[in-house]
């Protein structure tokens, strides 16, 4: 069975089918309980599980830190920041506890917890409403960090948080919450660390995801070439191997992300190809980003944002190379 669900309707959907499979899941965070969530993602959650779904103070730090608490004494906590920026107060309990303790404990205590949190900019929202911070994420060893891009993605890819054995920092993209729906299977898991062909084609691979997926198949639309593109879904694991063997076949590769360039992901990305498939490569590898600038207000977040005209022009000069 299916059902035709926008983005923020599956991760409720999500978040419900699990604390009714799991009696250890617990949903938490400000604002979740009463108020359903800042984007109602969690709308209706505690009626039907009060002693499972609470909302919390305004302390990030405090959010992060009961999840260890909590996973490390059997529960799976699913917890909820309000924008991806307000989780730098709990970066330190990311790095220092949430990582560390399997390793710590020698695997005696795990710390299965699943962080999600909204990100990305295109709702033209306050300030530090609308960061891109995952390169900083995936450079936590242990932290596995997501990126649905798709309401059927959302389903399978946060299911598999949920049930994983290892943290996760779930990032969901605020301008996809309510921009189209899907159909999205009720039974739904997606392997975590297992990217996706999302177009086959032979002539140049472009990697994008979240937000950036959809621009970037709009960009595509309009190039009289055999386009391949790759979604990743999780930067950390990354799938090498899938998006090396595209540019072994392609020879050439564009790489879009909206975080600023100087060490975005698209860098390490472009470090994994040239130590496995530099003999391959018929071009530069272009990266089409945001900009090495706070993410701007209002009226200039749509300059900074990657569109479908700059997605284009950059897969453009990667085919035309040479």
């Amino acid at each position: 069975m299916s059902e035709r669900l926008r983005m923020v309707e599956a991760v409720r959907d999500t978040l419900d089918a699990e604390l009714a499979r799991d009696d250890d899941v617990v949903v938490y965070g400000e604002d979740v309980g009463e108020a359903g969530g800042v984007f109602r993602a969690t709308q209706g959650l505690i009626d039907d599980y009060p002693d499972r779904v609470f909302d919390t103070p305004v302390a990030e730090a405090g959010i992060v830190g009961a999840g260890v608490g909590l996973a490390a004494t059997g529960m799976r906590p699913v917890a909820e920041i309000q924008f991806q920026s307000f989780l730098y107060q709990g970066f330190h309990q990311l790095a220092q506890h949430v990582v560390r303790m399997r390793s710590r404990t020698r695997g005696t205590i795990t710390c299965p917890m699943t962080i999600r949190t909204p990100y990305g900019g295109g709702i033209h929202a306050l300030e530090l409403h609308s960061e891109s911070f995952e390169a900083g994420f995936a450079h936590i060893p242990g932290l596995k960090v997501v990126f649905p891009s798709s309401p059927a993605e959302t389903k399978g890819l946060l299911t598999s948080a949920i049930r994983s054995s290892d943290p996760v920092i779930f990032m969901e993209p605020t301008r996809l919450y309510r921009s189209f729906r899907e159909e999205v299977p009720d039974d739904h898991e997606i392997p975590l660390g297992e990217a996706r062909v999302v177009e086959p084609g032979e002539d140049v691979t472009v990697v994008a995801w979240g937000s950036m997926l959809r621009e970037t198949l709009d960009a595509v639309d309009d190039i009289d070439a055999n386009v391949e593109v790759i979604d990743p879904r999780t930067l950390y694991p990354l799938d090498t191997e899938t998006i090396v063997d595209s540019v072994k076949k392609t020879g050439r590769c564009a790489i879009v992300h909206e975080a600023p360039k100087t060490a975005g992901m698209a860098g390490e990305i472009i470090a994994r190809l040239n130590e496995e498939a530099f003999l391959y490569l018929e071009a530069p590898i272009e990266r089409v980003t945001g900009y090495d600038v706070p993410m701007p207000m209002f009226a200039r977040e749509d300059d900074y944002l990657p569109d479908a005209d700059r997605i284009e022009a950059g897969i453009r000069d990667v085919l035309e190379f040479g």
